[in-house]
Protein backbone atom coordinates (compact mmCIF):
# COMPACT_ATOMS: atom_id res chain seq x y z
CA UNK A 1 0.00 0.00 0.00
CA UNK A 2 1.19 3.34 -1.14
CA UNK A 3 0.46 6.91 0.57
CA UNK A 4 1.96 10.25 -0.09
CA UNK A 5 2.50 12.35 2.35
CA UNK A 6 2.81 16.74 1.99
CA UNK A 7 4.76 18.96 3.85
CA UNK A 8 4.96 22.11 3.66
CA UNK A 9 7.08 24.91 5.06
CA UNK A 10 7.98 28.48 4.56
CA UNK A 11 11.15 30.70 3.92
CA UNK A 12 12.37 34.23 2.66
CA UNK A 13 14.55 35.02 0.10
CA UNK A 14 15.70 37.50 -2.17
CA UNK A 15 17.51 37.58 -5.71
CA UNK A 16 17.85 39.14 -9.01
CA UNK A 17 17.22 37.79 -12.13
CA UNK A 18 20.07 38.55 -14.70
CA UNK A 19 22.15 36.57 -16.67
CA UNK A 20 26.17 37.40 -17.60
CA UNK A 21 25.16 35.72 -20.96
CA UNK A 22 23.02 38.45 -22.02
CA UNK A 23 23.30 41.92 -22.52
CA UNK A 24 21.54 44.30 -19.90
CA UNK A 25 18.96 44.87 -22.35
CA UNK A 26 18.21 41.69 -23.05
CA UNK A 27 18.01 40.93 -19.42
CA UNK A 28 15.41 43.88 -19.12
CA UNK A 29 13.13 42.52 -21.92
CA UNK A 30 13.53 38.82 -20.47
CA UNK A 31 13.42 39.49 -16.40
CA UNK A 32 11.44 43.04 -16.56
CA UNK A 33 10.83 44.54 -13.30
CA UNK A 34 12.91 40.83 -11.80
CA UNK A 35 15.83 42.24 -13.57
CA UNK A 36 15.96 45.36 -10.37
CA UNK A 37 19.73 45.68 -9.79
CA UNK A 38 19.14 45.90 -5.81
CA UNK A 39 17.12 42.58 -6.37
CA UNK A 40 13.51 41.94 -4.62
CA UNK A 41 12.27 39.02 -2.17
CA UNK A 42 9.44 36.64 -1.54
CA UNK A 43 8.00 34.64 1.31
CA UNK A 44 8.23 31.26 -0.22
CA UNK A 45 6.07 28.77 0.47
CA UNK A 46 7.51 25.33 -0.21
CA UNK A 47 5.55 22.06 -0.22
CA UNK A 48 7.74 18.53 -0.32
CA UNK A 49 5.90 15.49 -1.50
CA UNK A 50 6.85 11.71 -0.51
CA UNK A 51 5.34 8.71 -0.80
CA UNK A 52 5.78 5.08 0.22
CA UNK A 53 4.38 2.10 1.77
CA UNK A 54 2.39 2.84 5.60
CA UNK A 55 4.57 1.71 8.04
CA UNK A 56 2.03 -0.98 10.24
CA UNK A 57 3.69 -0.34 13.14
CA UNK A 58 3.64 3.69 12.80
CA UNK A 59 1.33 3.55 10.36
CA UNK A 60 3.24 6.64 9.12
CA UNK A 61 5.05 7.15 4.97
CA UNK A 62 8.02 8.65 7.11
CA UNK A 63 8.77 9.39 10.60
CA UNK A 64 7.85 13.32 9.69
CA UNK A 65 10.38 14.66 13.20
CA UNK A 66 12.98 13.60 10.97
CA UNK A 67 11.54 14.75 7.84
CA UNK A 68 11.69 18.51 9.34
CA UNK A 69 14.78 18.15 10.67
CA UNK A 70 16.42 17.47 7.27
CA UNK A 71 14.30 20.18 5.37
CA UNK A 72 15.04 22.96 7.74
CA UNK A 73 19.23 21.83 8.10
CA UNK A 74 19.67 20.84 4.29
CA UNK A 75 16.72 23.78 2.69
CA UNK A 76 15.67 26.42 5.00
CA UNK A 77 19.32 27.17 6.73
CA UNK A 78 20.42 27.32 3.58
CA UNK A 79 17.93 29.53 1.56
CA UNK A 80 16.03 31.71 4.18
CA UNK A 81 17.34 35.11 4.97
CA UNK A 82 19.59 35.06 1.67
CA UNK A 83 20.39 36.52 -1.30
CA UNK A 84 20.44 33.75 -3.62
CA UNK A 85 22.29 35.36 -6.15
CA UNK A 86 25.26 35.26 -3.80
CA UNK A 87 25.05 31.46 -2.79
CA UNK A 88 27.40 29.01 -4.62
CA UNK A 89 24.78 27.09 -6.37
CA UNK A 90 24.27 29.61 -8.41
CA UNK A 91 27.55 31.18 -9.09
CA UNK A 92 26.65 29.84 -12.71
CA UNK A 93 22.93 29.83 -12.81
CA UNK A 94 20.21 32.67 -12.55
CA UNK A 95 18.15 31.84 -9.18
CA UNK A 96 14.71 31.52 -11.09
CA UNK A 97 12.41 29.58 -8.66
CA UNK A 98 12.51 27.16 -11.36
CA UNK A 99 15.96 26.88 -10.83
CA UNK A 100 15.05 26.79 -7.00
CA UNK A 101 13.09 24.34 -7.00
CA UNK A 102 15.11 21.65 -8.95
CA UNK A 103 18.19 22.66 -6.02
CA UNK A 104 15.62 22.13 -3.72
CA UNK A 105 14.47 18.62 -5.33
CA UNK A 106 18.41 17.62 -5.58
CA UNK A 107 18.72 18.03 -2.28
CA UNK A 108 16.54 16.52 -0.67
CA UNK A 109 16.99 13.58 -3.65
CA UNK A 110 20.68 13.34 -2.53
CA UNK A 111 20.07 13.19 1.93
CA UNK A 112 16.63 11.92 1.84
CA UNK A 113 16.29 8.33 1.97
CA UNK A 114 13.13 7.40 4.08
CA UNK A 115 10.51 7.93 1.86
CA UNK A 116 10.47 8.31 -2.19
CA UNK A 117 10.83 11.53 -2.90
CA UNK A 118 8.09 12.51 -5.56
CA UNK A 119 7.96 16.01 -5.96
CA UNK A 120 9.02 19.79 -4.80
CA UNK A 121 6.53 22.65 -5.40
CA UNK A 122 7.48 25.95 -4.86
CA UNK A 123 4.88 29.17 -4.50
CA UNK A 124 6.78 32.52 -5.02
CA UNK A 125 3.76 34.64 -5.41
CA UNK A 126 -0.28 34.01 -5.24
CA UNK A 127 -0.13 34.06 -8.80
CA UNK A 128 3.30 31.79 -9.72
CA UNK A 129 4.32 28.21 -8.35
CA UNK A 130 6.66 25.99 -9.82
CA UNK A 131 6.36 21.78 -9.32
CA UNK A 132 9.97 19.60 -10.01
CA UNK A 133 9.77 16.25 -10.00
CA UNK A 134 13.47 15.33 -10.73
CA UNK A 135 14.53 13.43 -13.91
CA UNK A 136 16.76 10.63 -14.59
CA UNK A 137 20.14 11.96 -13.51
CA UNK A 138 21.27 15.70 -11.44
CA UNK A 139 21.56 18.36 -13.37
CA UNK A 140 25.03 18.88 -11.79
Amino acid sequence: MKAHLTRRYRFSSSHRLHSAEMSDEENVRTYGKCNNPHGHGHNYTLEVTVSGPVDPATGMVCNLVDLDGFVEREVLSRFHLENLNTLQEFAQLVPTTENLSIEIFEILQRGFHQAHLETVRLEETMMNSFEYAGTAEPRK
